[in-house]
Parts: C-alpha cells; sequence; structure tokens
C-alpha cells in the first residue's frame, strides 16, 4: 500500500482547516484516513502548523510520499510547533 502525507480540507466556505494525515494514495483527498498526525490553520499569523513529530518520522520512515502542498507548507520552519 502506497501511503501519502497530505492535506485534509474541513471548515466552512472561505474558512478552510486542514488536517494533515497519512492514506492511502489511491482515496480522495478527503476520503478515509489512516491516521491523524497534525493540523493547519491559515488564520494564524505565526505556528499555524502543528505535528506531532513521532508520528511523521514514523511514516517518513515508512516510505510515505509527501504532497506537494504539505512540501511547500513544510519549507518555512519558523510556522511548525512540533507535539
Amino acid at each position: 500500500m502506497a501511503v501519502t502525507l497530505r492535506l485534509m480540507r474541513f471548515g466552512k466556505r472561505k474558512q478552510p482547516f486542514y488536517r494533515i494525515v497519512a492514506l492511502d494514495k489511491r482515496k480522495k483527498r478527503d476520503g478515509a484516513y489512516i491516521e491523524n498526525i497534525g493540523t493547519y490553520n491559515p488564520f494564524l499569523e505565526d505556528k499555524n502548523i502543528d505535528i506531532v513529530k513521532e508520528r511523521f518520522e514514523y511514516w517518513q520512515q515508512k516510505g510515505a510520499q509527501i504532497s506537494e502542498g504539505l512540501k511547500r507548507l513544510l519549507s518555512n520552519p519558523k510556522r511548525i510547533d512540533f507535539k
């Protein structure tokens, strides 16, 4: 099974809130996921990405691919708050 780490959209119209999830690559963006490993709130100014570091590293070691959107968010370490 190919696992991808990607963003899953929640929230009201024009007020998005995202979960960072591990899911099967063949599933839809908002389909069933394997594990929730963090959140991203674009309306907060700083530290708006919360990630459980142990689970993120676990999925990377298992060979999970990171989506383009999540790579772009993780490129700025000032925004990330590891738990």
